[in-house]
């Protein structure tokens, strides 16, 4: 996956943001380049887990669909653990060709992973920063 790094700092930006939850959002574009990044409303916060609102999940698809780009990534934040898709990320990895970013702000830094999920199994999907 590729993320230009102005999109990568509107996430980053956005998960500092979010503290002391997670934050949450959808990345669009074109096979594996990312164009636009689409902050999302979290159903619940919470420090531990991410859900985007579904009327707001309906909002951003329609624009991904407006704009005649595709779902690319998932991403969201994990505020004290390493950027590693929890078992409940992976549970709820609805996106199988999705890459699911995220990331890691333990420490005070800004770790940023990306993983393709399916059926509960993790592999690491390279990130470059463009």
């Amino acid at each position: 996956m590729v993320i230009p790094a102005a999109v990568r700092d509107e996430i980053v930006a956005h998960a500092r943001a979010g503290l002391p939850n997670e934050a949450c959002g959808i990345l669009a574009g074109s096979g594996e380049q990312v164009e636009r990044f689409y902050p999302a409303e979290p159903d619940e916060p919470s420090p531990f887990y991410y859900r985007i609102e579904s009327r707001d999940q309906i909002r951003i698809m329609n624009a991904i669909d407006d704009e005649g780009l595709d779902l690319v990534g998932i991403y969201h934040s994990h505020v004290a653990s390493p950027a590693y898709p929890s078992r409940t990320d992976a549970e709820q990895a609805f996106w199988p060709d999705a890459v699911y970013v995220i990331v890691s702000l333990a420490g005070g830094g800004a770790d940023v992973r990306g993983f393709r999920i399916r059926d509960m199994e993790v592999t690491e999907e390279p990130i470059e920063i463009a």
